[in-house]
């Protein structure tokens, strides 16, 4: 019973690590998306958002599972070091990946919150701008139509 507890455990550590290397490479792709923010592509950088929703749930999961199962044997494996204490030892090294992995994820997820404002500050201003074009060509539109019936100004009045 114990040695398949273990045994589920190191394969939970596994499946986690490999969704933090999904959601690494989906903090890539965001950044890539991000990187010049005159061209970006929002439909692309949604679905990035979505896919890491997506993963952080799997991972969520994955915790709530790894936790219950741990508490359940962990007075046993206390007592049992020593018989199983190569497959602790990978499971440690697995958690010292996983611990490195989350600051590698944050760390882009950092990076990735400045880039994104700096998106929507470039995007602020277009549309800042855009309305003041806007603003500018109605009143120059409206003035040209209030003076279509102006007479000439200039009249030879010589009889």
């Amino acid at each position: 019973m114990l040695a398949s507890s273990l045994d589920m455990l190191e394969e939970s550590l596994v499946k986690k690590i490999d969704i933090m290397a999904k959601i690494e490479a989906e903090n890539e792709r965001q950044k890539e998306i991000l990187s010049d923010p005159d061209t970006v592509d929002e439909a692309e950088f949604d679905k990035t958002v979505d896919n890491k929703g997506e993963l952080i749930d799997k991972l969520l999961a994955l915790d709530e599972g790894f936790q219950l199962l741990f508490d359940r044997v962990k007075e046993e494996v206390g007592e049992n070091k020593d018989k199983y204490g190569e497959q602790i030892g990978r499971m440690q090294g697995l958690i010292q990946e996983i611990t490195s992995k989350s600051a590698s994820i944050e760390a882009a997820e950092h990076r990735n919150k400045k880039l994104a404002e700096s998106y929507f500050d470039t995007a602020r201003r277009k549309m800042n701008s855009s309305k003041q074009s806007s603003a500018v060509a109605f009143n120059y539109y409206q003035t040209m139509n209030n003076y279509k019936d102006v007479p000439p100004q200039f009249l030879d009045k010589k009889n």
